[in-house]
């Protein structure tokens, strides 16, 4: 199926949307294709702010409906004591509003932007999708993040090339208790690195420690400019580490 059949077939949804490369491009897509779209977009201590604006900015420049719920997801003891289904108990808190919301905009199928290369073996979350029945239109359509990529830069989209981003509770090492306070830290962290000049890494929290993970292409410079990262991350951190391994991005 092409996207623009699905959207024959549903031409009135609303889109869990994050700014990101393939949910930006699902949105643009459907607003293309003629549908009738609204964008949700959850705010939450999981994402950071930077997202938020970028999801704004986006909405706006595709051209449709677009509204922020505001989430606290760790109200729930199951989130914030961070077990390795976490991403499932915290996607039921984020679809439950966002088809709370879209249906009272009379909106009745919502979808988001999981693609054909997203394996479903490793997200609990793809469990909490199918369970509000949720329609995955990229991955209905066997598009792959290279096809987004792709289609992306055709459409000239600013997020062709952007980098993928989890949120920032994937940061902390599973079983260890999420805080708000440890997700600002990592933001904090995360903000610096990108005002020094890196596009695509992680800060990962280690106990008070702090280990810095980046792609091949700035692991080099990374290294290089490993005594300037620490001292620009010494309030955050007891210790920070530059992982000498290149992280994988998607």
């Amino acid at each position: 199926m092409k996207l623009q059949e699905f959207f024959d077939l549903n031409n009135k949804i609303a889109v869990a949307f994050s700014g990101g490369v393939d949910s930006t491009y699902l949105l643009y897509a459907a607003v293309k294709a003629g549908a009738d779209v609204k964008a949700y977009c959850v705010k939450s201590v999981f994402q950071p702010g930077f997202e938020f604006e970028d999801a704004k900015e986006l909405a706006e420049q595709i051209g449709c409906g677009f509204e922020v719920i505001e989430l606290d997801v760790l109200s729930d003891e199951r989130v914030a004591a961070n077990p390795e289904n976490r991403c499932y108990y915290c996607k039921q808190h984020i679809m439950s509003a966002i088809m709370e919301s879209a249906k009272a905009d009379g909106y009745d199928t919502v979808c988001d932007g999981t693609n054909a290369s997203d394996d479903a073996d490793d997200r609990p979350g793809f469990k909490a999708l199918g369970e509000f029945g949720i329609r995955s239109p990229l991955r209905e359509c066997g598009l792959t993040k290279v096809d987004i990529r792709k289609a992306s830069k055709d459409a000239e989209l600013p997020t062709w090339d952007k980098p993928a981003y989890a949120c920032l509770a994937t940061r902390i090492l599973t079983g260890e208790e999420i805080t708000s306070e440890k997700l600002a830290i990592t933001e904090k962290a995360e903000s610096i690195l990108r005002e020094m000049g890196f596009r695509d890494f992680r800060a990962r929290m280690r106990g008070c420690n702090g280990l810095m993970q980046f792609t091949e292409s700035q692991l080099a410079e990374a290294l290089s400019r490993e005594n300037e990262i620490k001292e620009a991350l010494s309030d955050l951190y007891k210790e920070v580490t530059i992982d000498g391994s290149p992280r994988v991005s998607s």
